[in-house]
Order: C-alpha cells, then sequence, then structure tokens
C-alpha cells in the first residue's frame, strides 16, 4: 500500500492511496482528502472488502505514521484479520512505487483539478486502464477494444 500526494484539487493536495499484491497486480485505490489514521482505516477497510483472490499475509506500507494506529485500530474491529503483520521497511513498496509511476505521469499533465469528484473520476479512469492494461479484467483480451468499451461502460456508465 502506498500513499503519494495525487494532485492538487483546488489550493490543496489530495492522496491517493493504492493497495497492489506482490506481483503488481491492482488490488484497490482512493483518493482521499487527507493523510491521517480515519483515512488509512477507510482504506484498509475497503481493502479487506475488494474481489480480490486472497487476503493478504503481510501489509507493507511507507513510513507514514498513521499506519500503526490504523492498523491496530482495524484489527481490534476485525477489519483486518489478528494474525496478519504490518511491515514498515523502507522499499519494500517497491512494487507499487513503480506501478505509481505511470499515474503519476498522467496526473503530472493534467497540471491541477478543481474539484475533488473530478479528480478522483479521472483516477478512477487512469486506474481502469492501468487494469486492463496489465490483463486483470477476467475474460478480456488486451486487443479487444469492443470488451474494453463494455468493461469501461459498465465501470463509469458512459459510452466509450
Amino acid at each position: 500500500m502506498s500513499t503519494r500526494p495525487a494532485s492538487c484539487v483546488g489550493e490543496s493536495c489530495k492522496y491517493l492511496y493504492r493497495a497492489a499484491d506482490k506481483e503488481g497486480q491492482t488490488i484497490e485505490s482512493m483518493l482521499g482528502a487527507r493523510r491521517d489514521v480515519a483515512a488509512a482505516k477507510r482504506f484498509f477497510r475497503k481493502v479487506m472488502r475488494a474481489e480480490h483472490r486472497r487476503l493478504p499475509f503481510s501489509i507493507s506500507v511507507d513510513k507514514n505514521a498513521a499506519y500503526p494506529d490504523a492498523f491496530a485500530t482495524s484489527q481490534a474491529e476485525r477489519i483486518v484479520p489478528p494474525d496478519r503483520k504490518l511491515r514498515r521497511v523502507k522499499y519494500l513498496d517497491n512494487v507499487i512505487e513503480q506501478d505509481h509511476r505511470s499515474i503519476k505521469k498522467k496526473v503530472r499533465a493534467s497540471q491541477c483539478f478543481e474539484h475533488f469528484h473530478t479528480a478522483g473520476r479521472t483516477l478512477e479512469g487512469i486506474e481502469a486502464v492501468n487494469v486492463m492494461r496489465k490483463g486483470q479484467v477476467k475474460r478480456l483480451a488486451g486487443s479487444d477494444a469492443v470488451g474494453q468499451a463494455k468493461f469501461v461502460t459498465s465501470l463509469f456508465g458512459i459510452a466509450a
């Protein structure tokens, strides 16, 4: 899991929380206004409810001070199973940082967003394209343009 400033919305920066497995497959992402304990707990809850194959044995995060408190309270509230470990070691989240690079490049090109909703929808679209590019969508080939258009329509309710 990783959080980085996603982009500026208006005058303040917003943070993109992302989770990926050890192979680099995207599990979940969330745009947050703050980088605090409440936001980290909200993201832990979202990741544990995500439709992925299995729960993680360990969770590697960056050195943000909010993660240990959020992890402990999430375990106490049974959001995260009690036998899981939190690893806060530099460079253990390199897989997600490399995956995050393509998103940062696209967001940096857009300069700034006017509204939080606009930033969230744009980042959802970028994440959807990355998921398709990595071949994570079941029964959808990378060259199937019609299938990709249907996938985008099902996600956002718009015609691609």
